[in-house]
């Protein structure tokens, strides 16, 4: 497929109430009038950044996954965004992603955000993944792995990028920049979505945005408001631009895997 048609939602997460978020999900993936391949949510869209994980986390077979297979089904796309999921005794922050005709997939958030505490609630990940999804290949991650480019490196070995989050907006300037840095380091597609809102401890202003290989904003949403914006990304201009401008023959050789 030349080209993959991208939907970014940027919600405002209602704290700890599964239902209501997902029910006003499906509302907004309901009312889209055009087709896409690819919608992309927020970090624990079902109940937001919470260290809750023994009242909020989900079984490894559950409502919100059947919900966004369905998704997937009906709309013949690829759906992403992370659970906050009870698995192998313990808890994790796991970014699933359901596509139509596909296996489910997983990816375990690695760096845990010790300043929240969250590595004392939830186990990291260990495990790099990349999904193929109708041509492309796309590599998920989580809020704060955004900052450790290490664990980001493209090896030739993906073509989108994706970061979902609950970043708050004390720090907005560095979401904002550090997606830009990953796009054009990697020269890669950069999609990034964050909540917007308000939960117990911070507020979020959401900047939610898709960036080009060449570090350009292709599509934004408007900060503290709820928003779905669209965007088409070409393999052509990716493929035309990884070729006239080579970085990639000249990177360091080295792996965390």
């Amino acid at each position: 497929m030349e080209n993959l048609r991208v939907v970014i939602v940027q919600q405002d997460i209602i704290w700890e109430n599964t239902f209501k978020n997902v029910e006003r999900l499906d509302q907004k993936i309901k009312a889209l009038k055009e087709p896409f391949d690819l919608v992309v949510l927020c970090e624990m869209f079902h109940c937001g950044f919470s260290m809750n994980p023994s009242q909020v986390a989900l079984a490894t077979h559950n409502e919100v996954n059947a919900w966004m297979q369905k998704v997937a089904d009906d709309n013949n796309c690829a759906i992403m965004g992370s659970l906050a999921i009870a698995d192998e005794g313990g808890f994790y922050n796991r970014l699933y992603i359901h596509a139509n005709g596909h296996q489910p997939i997983f990816y375990n958030k690695r760096h845990l955000f010790r300043m929240g505490g969250e590595h004392h609630f939830y186990k990291s990940g260990t495990k790099s993944v990349i999904k193929q999804y109708k041509g492309w290949r796309i590599k998920p991650m989580v809020c704060y792995d955004l900052r450790f480019p290490v664990w980001s490196r493209n090896r030739n070995n993906y073509d989108v990028l994706v970061y979902v989050a609950n970043w708050p907006d004390s720090r907005r300037e560095v979401w904002q920049t550090l997606l830009k840095a990953r796009a054009i380091e990697n020269q890669c597609y950069v999609i990034g979505v964050n909540r917007v809102g308000h939960d117990n401890t911070h507020s979020y202003a959401g900047d939610s945005m898709v960036i080009s290989p060449k570090g350009d904003v292709i599509c934004e949403l408007q900060p503290y408001a709820e928003g779905v914006g669209a965007v088409s990304l070409s393999m052509p201009d990716l493929l035309r631009f990884r070729e006239q401008f080579p970085v990639w023959e000249d990177a360091d050789d080295f792996s965390l895997e």
